[in-house]
């Protein structure tokens, strides 16, 4: 593409702004009146009325309804990943490894830096945008939307909520147009447990010193840049632990192990050791002992992306499967997508995906709104997980052997699906955040 997916919005993004911000302002006139027996505003509300209001204070809109930056995002990168991506995908896949000019060009294009301010180099777009981009991604290269994924809604947001102001001058710019993000948390020892981290910190003249290692930490091939979590005060528990900025080339940093996996095989998942790695005080990301809340606020943001990626796999494979079973594929004189048992396995598969893709949107937006968003998130998780893993299954039934074979993409969505009921908070700990969530609001 001659231009970067990013300046093609820019003109879409600032329209939106600014017809937000006169609605906005026409909505606080219309609703908000001096009272009459009060100096201040007093807002009027109609609750349960069955009289037709003279005005309309709201207008609610479908969740899958997109504004024009949004839908604008979804065209640009839906091009952009057949045009570009696909046919790099299969290569990929049985190379285990990102293609490095498929890297380059997620950076050209403005992916790299959705939510990134203007000001450091970024697209400066909303967080739905970014999930938009992630699904879109996903229905052609799941490998491709979780490093997508990883950067932008832990790495870069993690700078953006809690760098200081000098590690945001000096990192922003790069995360956007050149250098790739990783997040370290997990560990051999700490996967759900993730505070029951061993990885430790000491304070030092000049900063800190890192001993310790991590496990299954996605883009440590192609990042630079890596958040690492450690216990900085083993004495207080989990309220020890810290995060700080490393770069890969410091003395001490190692990458010990590329995984060999499953599924995602383009996307590096890697062991990495540090061995008295020192690095400076200011790449003190955040105050000391608030590691635990960073991490759980940001995987509560990623669990979202991770459920776009699932529902982006999900509709990857089901397109890719009736295509084939509606255009190419006969049997008894009628092309196999005819037959009502087919039919009917279609229809509900469909229903599945944009049931979870609801979840999807109703947490996005309900996190751009500043609601209480970590029950939505690990139900759209949880359910676009499942989903991404009951769908991709079909999918190989119904195209019979050619689902099977490594020829197209039918096995290989299969495949990249198990991961999303795993990473991020495997299903169960999905299961006891939502069980968690709804014990306190139901007991008395």
């Amino acid at each position: 593409m001659s231009s970067s997916i990013a300046r093609a919005l820019r003109p879409a993004l600032k329209r939106g702004q600014q017809a937000v911000s006169a609605s906005g302002l026409s909505a606080v006139s219309r609703t908000c009146r001096p009272a009459r027996t009060a100096s201040r505003l007093q807002c009027s509300a109609r609750a349960l009325s069955t009289t037709p209001a003279r005005r309309s204070d709201f207008v609610p809109t479908p969740l899958s309804h997109l504004s024009e930056t949004e839908a604008a995002m979804k065209e640009a990168v839906g091009k952009f990943a057949n045009d570009v991506i696909l046919p790099k995908t299969r290569d990929m896949d049985e190379a285990e490894a990102m293609d490095p000019a498929v890297v380059e060009q997620l950076f050209e294009q403005g992916l790299m830096g959705i939510e990134i301010p203007e000001e450091f180099g970024g697209a400066g777009m909303n967080f739905t945008s970014a999930i938009i981009g992630i699904e879109e991604l996903a229905r052609i290269d799941p490998s491709v939307s979780v490093m997508v994924d990883v950067h932008n809604t832990l790495v870069n947001t993690a700078v953006l909520k809690y760098g200081s102001e000098a590690l945001k001058k000096k990192w922003l710019p790069r995360l956007a147009t050149d250098t790739v993000g990783s997040f370290c948390l997990s560990e051999p020892v700490s996967g759900s447990d993730a505070f029951a981290m061993a990885t430790k910190a000491t304070e030092t003249e000049g900063g800190f010193k890192l001993n310790g290692g991590k496990m299954w930490i996605t883009n440590s091939m192609e990042a630079n840049f890596f958040i690492v979590f450690a216990n900085l005060d083993p004495s207080k528990g989990y309220k020890g632990i810290t995060a700080f900025v490393v770069e890969k080339g410091t003395k001490g940093f190692e990458i010990a192990k590329k995984e060999k996996k499953l599924g995602i095989r383009a996307s590096s998942t890697c062991v990495i050791t540090f061995d008295d790695v020192e690095i400076p005080k200011e790449n003190l990301l955040g105050e000391r002992g608030q590691g635990y809340k960073y991490a759980i606020s940001l995987l509560n943001e990623g669990r979202i992306g991770i459920a776009a990626q699932m529902t982006g796999l999900a509709l990857g494979a089901w397109e890719n499967a009736v295509k084939y079973c509606w255009n190419d594929r006969k049997q008894f004189g009628q092309y196999i997508g005819e037959f009502q048992g087919m039919q009917h396995q279609i229809a509900q598969s469909y229903v599945e995906i944009e049931a979870a893709r609801a979840l999807v949107f109703n947490a996005a937006r309900k996190k751009e709104a500043g609601e209480d968003f970590v029950r939505d998130a690990a139900m759209a998780k949880l359910y676009a997980s499942q989903v991404a893993g009951r769908v991709s299954g079909l999918a190989v039934e119904w195209m019979g052997g050619m689902g099977f074979v490594r020829e197209g993409l039918a096995e290989k969505f299969f495949r990249d699906s198990k991961i999303g009921a795993i990473y991020e908070g495997t299903s169960n700990i999905q299961l006891n955040t939502i069980a968690k969530s709804l014990q306190k609001d139901y007991t008395s």
